[in-house]
């Protein structure tokens, strides 16, 4: 297969206890990241305890064993940058720091995954559902269209699929979890034969594998988490409603899709930013400044381990029923279905993709940064250098591969449509289409219910204060943070 002439160089090894670690080595700033992947998200919360693997992302923040206190203040001060998220097939946490703290930060991290439990009491896990449930009004309840995901999500797939809970939690569920839960879910999953260790930037290659197995070798191994079983997907369409404290209709359209990486995922990818990617793209020309049927509008390939979901939304112009702007999407996307792309609509579209990938080599951590995309194919496909025939899914498409995909995906009769509309407007809805039920935090009371010794960490001294946090996901102010 030719290469695309971009990748990310690397070393790999595997730890006696299953820990996958991989290091990449880039001079170019005096940093060190990071990067450590657990192979649990939502899809793995039990059944009627949605939102606990969302939750340790929070509990994750908030003190271990040889370190009972935030996670934030000691790298903070040695100059680093911090921050983690969930979604529905694994959770992550990074670091940024000075190359010289490289060892603080693995050892942090060794802490917490070897080590948490001993510091995860009771009050602690109550503390952090309730800030858990507070950023499920922010995010959701609280915000326009909020609630839409939730809805779409329990409208796509059938109850007991993996993906049809949000990764945030139902409040009757979170208010139902007990510590036990909590520490049997802790013990399943996150131990180092279910993680990948990724450690990328201005290091020594060997003395980057030498720390690791130092501060990570004698944790457990764990054993193997369960296959989470699938339902079979929904096949019949719905039309649902959700009236909400919004200005203007929007319309959402949904159908279920390839997972991530199966044939027709990367087509679909394009398909959806020829569609809504910038002012130039299908939807955008024609429903927003041709003939002013919609202010915005979006398109998604929603890309999962065990399934994908490709999506829609577009929200209506003053005056304009949703009904039209259904009929007006359905126009194009069947000149799309019947004629696919045309040749410059696919080169935009492969082109924003390929800025995509050379804009993940730009920086060593973070949120996608070099050292998270090595743990990203790391742990979904089992091959950290998959970066090159990524890239080369999305410029082998073609215009026919396209079309066919999009036939015998966009298939009206199997499409959830949800109308969000001002609350009191249910006529502005689109056709026959019913209430959609959702749990909010209000219709629940108020509240809920309520190893071998190891040294101190490495003594570094603060630097001079240039780096600064992104987000406070292991706070208890509440902050809102990515999942």
């Amino acid at each position: 297969m030719p290469t695309t002439g971009l990748s990310i160089p690397f070393r790999s090894r595997l730890l006696d206890n299953g820990l996958r670690v991989i290091v990449h080595v880039d001079r170019h700033c005096p940093v060190a990241a990071v990067n450590v992947w657990y192979h649990v998200g939502s899809k793995d919360d039990p059944p009627g305890r949605s939102g606990l693997a969302h939750l340790f992302e929070h509990l994750m923040f908030k003190g271990s064993a040889h370190h009972d206190a935030s996670y934030f203040e000691p790298l903070q001060q040695a100059g680093g940058v911090l921050n983690g998220s969930t979604n529905a097939d694994r959770t992550n946490y990074w670091e940024v720091v000075p190359s010289n703290a490289l060892e603080l930060a693995l050892w942090m991290e060794s802490d917490r995954m070897g080590f948490l439990l001993p510091a995860l009491t009771g009050a602690r896990f109550a503390a952090e559902r309730d800030v858990v449930l507070n950023e499920r009004r922010q995010r959701y309840e609280n915000r326009p269209y909020g609630l839409a995901p939730i809805a779409m999500a329990a409208a796509l797939y059938p109850a007991g699929h993996p993906y049809c809970r949000a990764t945030i939690g139902s409040p009757e569920d979170l208010c139902g979890a007990t510590l036990d839960d909590a520490r049997a879910f802790f013990s399943r999953f996150y131990h180092p034969a279910n993680a990948s260790l990724a450690i990328a930037g201005d290091v020594e290659a060997d003395e980057a594998f030498d720390l690791a197995d130092a501060h990570f070798g004698e944790i457990p191994r764990g054993d193997a988490p369960p296959v989470v079983p699938l339902a079979p997907p929904a096949a019949s369409p719905s039309r649902l409603l959700l009236e909400d404290r919004v200005e203007l209709p929007r319309l959402y359209l949904g159908w279920l899709s390839p997972a991530a990486y199966a044939a027709g995922d990367a087509e679909l990818d394009l398909l959806a930013a020829a569609l809504a990617g910038g002012k130039s793209s299908l939807l955008h020309r024609s429903l927003v400044y041709e003939r002013r049927l919609a202010t915005d509008v979006l398109a998604a390939q929603v890309s999962r381990e065990r399934g994908g979901a490709f999506q829609v939304a577009a929200t209506a112009a003053p005056g304009v029923p949703l009904d039209t702007l259904e009929r007006a999407i359905d126009d194009e996307l069947h000149r799309v279905k019947a004629a696919g792309l045309t040749e410059d609509e696919l080169a935009r579209a492969l082109a924003g993709a390929e800025s995509a990938f050379i804009s993940r080599l730009q920086a060593v951590g973070g949120f996608g940064g070099k050292s998270d995309q090595l743990n990203h194919y790391s742990v979904m496909l089992g091959d950290p250098g998959f970066f090159e025939r990524d890239l080369d899914r999305y410029r082998h498409a073609c215009r026919s591969a396209i079309r066919r995909v999009a036939a015998a995906v966009l298939d009206p009769a199997h499409r959830v449509t949800l109308s969000v509309v001002p609350a009191g407007a249910r006529p502005l809805a689109a056709r026959d289409s019913q209430p959609a039920a959702v749990s909010r935090c209000a219709s629940i009371a108020p509240g809920c219910p309520s190893p071998a010794a190891r040294g101190p960490s490495p003594s570094l001294a603060p630097s001079s204060g240039a780096w600064t946090t992104a987000c406070g996901c292991g706070r208890s102010s509440g902050a809102a943070c990515r999942s």
